[in-house]
C-alpha cells in the first residue's frame, strides 16, 4: 500500500455516506427504468408493499455503508509505526511474545500486538523473562528506534521488520 493509499481509503470512507444517501432517498421505483421494474414484477406489489421494500432496501443499504466505511477505516489505519512508509513517531508500548533471553545483535522481537522488530546495533543484556513489557522509543534525531525491557535501563537499537 502506498503512502496516499490510505488517505484516499478514508476519503472514500468519508464520502461513501453520502453517496449512498443520495440512493436511498430515491425509492426502488424511480432507480429502475419502467421496463426493469414491471420485469421484476415490483409493478404487482401495493403502494403498501412497496413502500415496506423500499424501508427494507435502504436500511439494508445503510448497514452495508457503515460496514464498507468500517473496513476502509480499517484498511488505512493499519500501525505501520517504524516501518519507512510511515511517518508516525509514536512510542510502541507492548509485551514480548514468549521469552526473553537478552539483547543481541540480529535477535528479533516478537510483540504482542504483532509487530516485529531486529535489533541492528551491538547493545547487550542477560536476562530471562517471559512476556516482559517493552517499550520502543523513536530517535529525537533520525530514523533510529530503541527497544527498552521495563526494569532494566539497557536500549537496543532496532528496526521494524514487520
Amino acid at each position: 500500500m502506498t503512502r496516499t493509499a490510505p488517505a484516499r481509503l478514508l476519503a472514500l470512507a468519508a464520502l461513501l455516506p453520502l453517496a449512498t444517501t443520495a440512493l436511498a432517498q430515491e425509492k426502488i421505483e424511480q432507480q429502475m427504468s419502467y421496463e426493469q421494474f414491471k420485469a421484476s414484477g415490483l409493478d404487482k406489489l401495493s403502494a403498501g408493499e412497496l413502500a415496506n421494500l423500499n424501508a427494507w432496501l435502504q436500511g439494508k443499504l445503510e448497514v452495508e455503508t457503515a460496514k464498507a466505511a468500517e473496513v476502509a477505516v480499517q484498511a488505512s489505519g493499519d500501525d505501520r509505526r517504524g516501518l519507512a512508509e510511515r511517518e508516525s513517531r509514536d512510542p510502541v508500548s507492548a509485551a514480548l511474545t514468549g521469552a526473553f533471553t537478552g539483547f543481541g545483535k540480529g535477535r528479533q522481537f516478537t510483540l504482542d500486538n504483532g509487530q516485529v522488530w531486529q535489533q541492528i546495533d551491538d547493545a547487550s543484556l542477560s536476562a530471562k523473562l517471559d512476556n516482559p513489557k517493552v517499550r520502543i522509543t523513536p530517535s529525537l534525531l533520525g530514523g533510529a528506534w530503541y527497544l527498552a525491557v521495563d526494569g532494566y535501563n539497557t536500549r537496543a537499537k532496532v528496526q521494524r521488520v514487520k
